[in-house]
């Protein structure tokens, strides 16, 4: 529900922008066409006049004819140019992206021995504050919580309320500004890039997969992992029947994001590359979210497979498939608003209260029949 209305605001957003524009260049660009073309109009009587005013008339009107083929490809060679000077500005702004994001400095790398290896698996934050550039309002605002190792806590809450930042907050993408961000009671900043990679397993919203084969997609996780392994994780990712589908097989090459393949089954091998993995923190950012109800049913099947034993975060708007966690932490406007299990949060009454209500109206919808 909150995701359908942040949509059709933006859809309504759009709309309003784009029209406003087009009516603001209305008159402008009218104006300019008219101009353009008035050219060849003031030809014909003007060359009239001419002809029969000068002592060469055929002269006159051969170069009357040269001027009415010429002057229409005049108009068509300004709007040539402006269009050409319209694609510059659009070049210069993406190299000024690209530029902006190779003169990114990347996050101090710790020296590997700068302290001694996380005890566990467990994930503390500790009053953790956050703001991304140029935002109006901190992300995260004095967040605390700690997530012992191997159990299973959800993040729920309205869109934009903080939920994914915390998940990126875990695999150092991003340094806190204030706080401290703790795995296994290290700090995220003094623990190696490679190191804190081989600790976490993550799948988020957006699958990225390579243009290869789906066994090269899952074994991207683990280089070393065997033709068995490999299978192993497929299979307990609830992968076969894609397997069975395919021409080819595990042999089959898929496109970078997923040509030949759903949202759901892009998002079972992706889960397939986490079990493969088999690292201690898994972290799942609405990964279900593209999955139809029978890609879902095997997703729940792979999520087992995956949170067995693990310290596991999982973000899901989706409240049905949060309901048997460990503990949910309800997350508004970059804070902890409420946290529990399901039925005491139910028992408040409060924000879960209110959003489990609407997830209900939402499950029970139906198109209605004609009048």
């Amino acid at each position: 529900v909150y995701s359908f209305k942040s949509f059709h605001a933006a859809i309504l957003s759009y709309r309003d922008l784009a029209s406003g524009y087009a009516m603001m260049c209305r008159m402008p660009y009218t104006l300019l066409t008219v101009v353009l073309n008035a050219m060849f109009l003031l030809l014909m009587p003007l060359g009239m006049v001419l002809i029969g005013g000068a002592a060469d008339g055929w002269a006159v009107l051969a170069d009357l004819v040269f001027y009415i083929f010429f002057a229409p490809q005049l108009a068509f060679m300004m709007e040539r140019l402006m269009y050409a000077a319209n694609a510059q500005m659009e070049a210069a702004e993406a190299v000024n992206k690209l530029e902006a994001i190779l003169k990114e400095s990347p996050h101090p790398e710790p020296a590997a021995d700068s302290g001694s290896k996380p005890a566990g698996s467990s994930i503390s934050f500790e009053n953790v504050t956050f703001s991304y550039d140029g935002a109006a309002r901190p992300a995260l605002t004095n967040v605390s919580f700690l997530l012992p190792q191997g159990v299973a806590w959800a993040l729920v809450g309205p869109s934009g309320g903080g939920k994914t930042t915390i998940a990126r907050l875990i695999p150092r993408f991003f340094d806190v500004q204030a706080g401290t961000v703790l795995l296994g009671g290290r700090d995220v900043r003094s623990i190696p890039t490679a190191e804190l990679m081989e600790q976490i397993s993550f799948v988020f919203q957006e699958v990225r997969l390579f243009k290869k084969s789906i066994r090269d997609n899952i074994r991207a996780a683990r280089p070393d992992a065997t033709e068995a392994e490999i299978l192993h994780a497929a299979q307990l990712a609830q992968c076969s029947d894609i397997l069975e589908k395919t021409p080819g097989g595990l042999d089959a090459v898929i496109g970078s994001k997923g040509v030949y393949l759903s949202g759901g089954e892009m998002q079972r091998i992706a889960l397939a590359r986490a079990i493969l993995k088999d690292a201690p923190i898994v972290v799942l950012d609405e990964a279900s979210s593209f999955a139809d109800p029978e890609n879902e049913a095997k997703i729940q099947k792979a999520f087992e497979a995956l949170m067995k034993g693990k310290t596991v975060l999982m973000i899901a708007h989706r409240l049905s498939t949060v309901r048997n966690m460990d503990r949910i932490l309800v997350i508004r406007d970059g804070e902890i608003a409420e946290e529990g299990k399901h039925d005491e949060l139910l028992e408040k009454g409060g924000v879960y209260a209110a959003m489990w209500e609407e997830y209900q109206k939402a499950a029970q919808w139906k198109v209605g029949g004609a009048a």
